[in-house]
């Protein structure tokens, strides 16, 4: 035997030797996408990278359509073990603490998923939010993000000025004390009470989802004015695991649910810019309106938003620190003064 082929065989040894020691494990994920959804099927795509990188080191038992628990239930159950880890999003945590509002939905920040990606990976933002996850022993292992939402309308809202007295469909949050702030009335309701409320004329518009999704939802049958691009709101989902099963995992596998976990992230954002490129041309050969903000309009928008960034930043050290951080790198983006 060479020297070559001794060192060759007693590295693979070694391979071998490192291959036994890792377990293999089986991770329960929740997410709130069905099967047939374009986020469903990514997700489908991210569980499949992960178990073909890990060699089936890693096996993921995914849950669909928030299947096993309710959507805002899913967090607590990664924390007791019934889930070993959640994918839906920080913002349904906000009664847990309120800083979560800022890992989940920022509302009038950045201006594109790259930017906040930016944030999240280069901005000091993991660090900053891994203490408030720590804190419900979960672990953040990264985001989705599909982009900018747009306001769906039966009357033009082609500038914060349209927003005088227009009642809206509005997540709970901070969402409604900006747009309160600009003179606007959203009007809290289930996602389901929205298409009736809109015929019904109970409400003007809606904050639903992005311009894709509110075509495949059915909005602009009902409604033929929208944002576009988006200005308001740009949620991120997280995939979010119980610290301690984090920690039983080996480095490698740790690795390979992060790589997935980026590729899925950054994937999601490349093809809904796409499909909501397709949505706006498709729409406005339909007649449908869409307004894309004024520079100035998106900076009145961006001023409201820090006012109510400010207040919530009064309750507690951990929301002070992520409005710090955040204001702190939009401001080297150019995004604020």
């Amino acid at each position: 035997m060479t020297i070559k082929s001794a060192f060759i065989g007693m590295g693979a040894a070694a391979l071998l030797a490192t291959s036994a020691l890792a377990e293999p494990v089986t991770l329960r994920i929740q997410n709130h996408y069905s099967t047939e959804h374009p986020m469903g099927k990514a997700i489908a795509q991210f569980v499949d990278d992960v178990q073909v990188m890990s060699g089936g080191d890693i096996t993921i038992e995914m849950f669909y359509a928030s299947s096993v628990v309710g959507t805002t239930e899913t967090f607590d159950a990664a924390i007791s073990g019934v889930l070993d880890c959640d994918m839906t999003g920080g913002a349904y945590q906000t009664g847990k603490n309120p800083a979560f509002q800022f890992v989940g939905d920022i509302m009038g920040g950045y201006d594109t998923p790259w930017q906040q990606y930016s944030w999240l990976h280069y901005g000091g933002g993991k660090e900053a939010a891994e203490e408030l996850y720590n804190e419900q022993n979960m672990h953040l292992v990264g985001w989705t993000i599909y982009g900018q939402e747009s306001l769906s309308s039966s009357k033009p809202i082609a500038s914060f000025k349209d927003l005088k007295g227009w009642k809206f469909r509005s997540p709970p949050g901070m969402e409604t004390e900006i747009f309160e702030e600009l003179g606007a009335s959203p009007i809290v309701m289930d996602f389901t009470e929205i298409f009736t409320a809109l015929e019904t004329g109970i409400i003007d518009g809606a904050d639903a989802s992005g311009l894709n999704n509110n075509v495949g939802l059915g909005l602009y049958d009902i409604v033929k004015h929208a944002t576009y691009p988006g200005f308001h709101s740009m949620p991120s989902d997280h995939l979010a695991c119980n610290l301690d099963v984090w920690n039983g995992l080996t480095e490698q596998q740790r690795r390979i649910i992060d790589t997935a976990m980026q590729k899925l992230g950054f994937q999601v954002a490349l093809a809904n810019e796409k499909l909501n490129a397709e949505a706006a041309a498709m729409l406005q050969a339909k007649g449908i309106k869409l307004y894309d903000w004024s520079t100035e309009d998106r900076a009145a928008f961006r001023a409201a938003a820090q006012t109510a960034w400010s207040r919530w930043a009064e309750k507690n050290e951990q929301t002070r620190k992520l409005v710090e951080s955040h204001r702190a790198y939009l401001k080297q983006l150019g995004l604020l003064k």
